[in-house]
């Protein structure tokens, strides 16, 4: 056996006991929704025209309208600006700020979206236009609020805001048909609209929103696309000194777009996942869970009849939230998210039997930006610490036919927190405005694990349980190390788009 046949054997090997220790999977059972087609040539030419100055117009208008709703019609304090706050922002250094997780670590990435697909609208690519999502995001910190520029928002907006971005960019283009006419066309547009408002505004602007065409429009052609629904109850326990339950009701929405084997490099975003949990639970957050992972670039290292693997680089943007289930404890289950991180990652495939699939990848990220539940720093809105470190996720799906799947998730988080307060803080003196720290001097280590079974009913929908555990380890400096585990339990009926 010569020395790249070991190598691949080698890399064979690996890859599959990962993954069948740890997972992170998206579809077990995978039915396209249509049948893909490349994109027309004509489609591509008419929007990839470049518009700068109507990129940056868009922009500056959003950050003027919404201060304008903040100062006139919300009243917020932070939106009195004038040239002096302006002189104090700019020669002040930048800050951690002490906002809640769901406005910096989600609002703020989705205003970033804004951005982006203002530009990604006027025909820039994915890499162009995160350069106006940055544009906006630090004419918006220096200029447009009275409170210190946020090192942590300039982080977070824009590069979770090319993940929101060209995921609700693309996602948009599916929904899209030039050659309609009519309520059908009416319909399509206001769906890609309310997907992606910046690209539905631009299409208005420039009259494409009704303007007839003889082929569809859509960018990126028809991609193999797949997407399901689930809906049903979740229960969530917190294990401590005093047991905590709640129920309710839940609402997934999983997709995958584009084909996860390609061996060839594409461009960023061919191929893409989003899994998101909605809660209707009165205690709970209404957005409980978001991933998202997006290739950027992939290259084949093995691709014979019984195998594949190939090695990727991928932009992740993931969103765990809780809030206290009851009076009972009083304590938040968890609450962690990494909306700025990039890894590598493998994805493996096994086509050596004929009625079951197999498939699985890892990923080792590092984490520019994210943050992890506090037990003891309160700050204002705040009760996390901001941090950066790495994370690590793989996975695994089984299916037999498309009758019945098993797969399994595993991530975990390494957040390390190195500005901390001093140990001798003045409580009761603090200017949240002034607190420049990211919290606790601490060091957390979290795991996300879960199991899922899917079995067929009928065509289209499946019964689905899911079980997930969260388990946050929390070192700190100055106080007593916390443990905490919290259990959830998901049953489902999962409703499978297809042809």
């Amino acid at each position: 056996m010569d020395l790249l046949s070991k190598l691949r054997k080698f890399l064979l090997i690996t890859v599959f006991f990962i993954s069948s220790l740890y997972a992170y999977p998206q579809f077990a059972i995978r039915k396209p929704v249509v049948s893909p087609k490349p994109a027309d040539s004509l489609d591509i030419a008419y929007y990839s025209k470049k518009n700068g100055w109507g990129a940056a117009t868009q922009v500056f208008s959003i950050n003027m309208g919404l201060w304008a709703f903040n100062r006139y019609v919300g009243n917020k304090d932070y939106a009195y600006i004038n040239i002096k706050t302006i002189k104090k922002n700019l020669g002040h250094k930048w800050v951690w700020d002490n906002d809640d997780m769901g406005n910096n670590m989600f609002l703020h990435p989705y205003h970033g979206s804004l951005y982006f697909n203002s530009a990604r609208a006027r025909g820039f690519n994915y890499w162009e236009s995160g350069l106006y999502s940055l544009g906006g995001s630090a004419m918006w910190e220096l200029f447009m609020e009275n409170e210190y520029p946020s090192f942590n928002d300039i982080i977070a907006t824009p590069v979770g805001g090319l993940a929101l971005g060209e995921t609700l960019y693309r996602t948009s283009d599916l929904v899209l048909d030039d050659r309609r006419t009519g309520a059908n066309r009416f319909g399509r547009e206001l769906a890609g609209f309310l997907i992606s408002p910046m690209r539905g505004l631009t299409r208005i602007i420039n009259g494409d929103a009704w303007k007839v065409r003889p082929t569809t429009g859509k960018q990126f052609g028809v991609p193999d696309v797949a997407v399901e629904v689930s809906t049903g109850v979740r229960a969530l326990e917190l294990k401590g000194e005093i047991l905590d339950k709640g129920v309710g009701a839940a609402i997934d929405i999983n997709i995958e777009y584009g084909d996860r084997f390609a061996s060839e490099n594409e461009k960023p975003y061919d191929y893409f996942t989003f899994k998101s949990n909605v809660n209707v639970h009165g205690s709970q957050p209404l957005l409980s869970q978001l991933n998202i992972t997006g290739r950027l670039y992939v290259t084949d290292l093995i691709d014979t009849q019984k195998d594949f693997l190939s090695l990727g680089f991928y932009q992740h943007f993931d969103y765990y939230d809780s809030d206290t289930i009851s009076d009972v404890s009083k304590k938040i289950p968890y609450k962690f998210c990494t909306p700025a991180s990039f890894g590598a990652g493998l994805i493996y495939k096994s086509n050596r039997t004929k009625n079951f699939s197999f498939n699985a990848y890892t990923h080792a990220n590092l984490v520019l930006m994210g943050a992890s539940l506090s037990d003891y720093y309160v700050v204002d809105m705040r009760n996390y610490n901001l941090a950066s470190g790495f994370s690590l996720q793989s996975g695994f799906n089984w299916a037999y036919k498309d009758k019945f799947s098993i797969s399994g998730t595993y991530e975990s988080y390494y957040m390390f927190t190195l500005k901390g307060y001093p140990q001798d803080i003045d409580w009761e003196n603090i200017d949240v405005h002034e607190f420049d720290y990211q919290g606790d001097r601490s060091q957390a280590v979290l795991h996300a694990t879960s199991l899922r079974a899917d079995m067929k009913l009928s065509k289209h929908l499946y019964l689905s349980g899911i079980y997930y555990s969260y388990i946050r380890d929390t070192n700190y400096k100055y106080f007593p190390d916390v443990f905490s585990k919290t259990s959830e339990g998901r049953l489902m009926l999962t409703y499978k788009f297809s042809q």
